[in-house]
């Protein structure tokens, strides 16, 4: 039987990110005392910082999962449009 992966809150992964960031404990002390990996401090300190500028841009904009799924929304449309034309083409044989 296979083990169930952990998934951690975004909020989580900022207060310990934040925390790496301040430098006041080291990234061994942060992740014992957050009972996560050493590496997954550095991963989450590293995006903090990569793509802390992209929080402030972000008026207006839809956000990722938004995004997503528009796109989503969007696909689905032209799916179903697509199988209302092929509908309709058949129709015509039979009539």
């Amino acid at each position: 039987m296979s083990k169930k992966r952990k998934q951690y809150s975004a909020q989580f992964k900022f207060r310990v990110a934040m925390e790496a960031v301040k430098e006041s404990k080291t990234i061994n002390e942060l992740a014992s005392e957050y009972a996560v990996h050493p590496t997954m401090v550095r991963n989450w300190k590293k995006q903090l910082l990569g793509n802390g500028a992209d929080v402030f841009q972000n008026k207006g904009k839809p956000s990722e999962p938004e995004a997503v799924a528009e796109a989503e929304l969007y696909e689905q449309i032209g799916r179903l449009k697509m199988e209302l034309e092929w509908l309709k083409k058949k129709a015509e044989q039979f009539s």
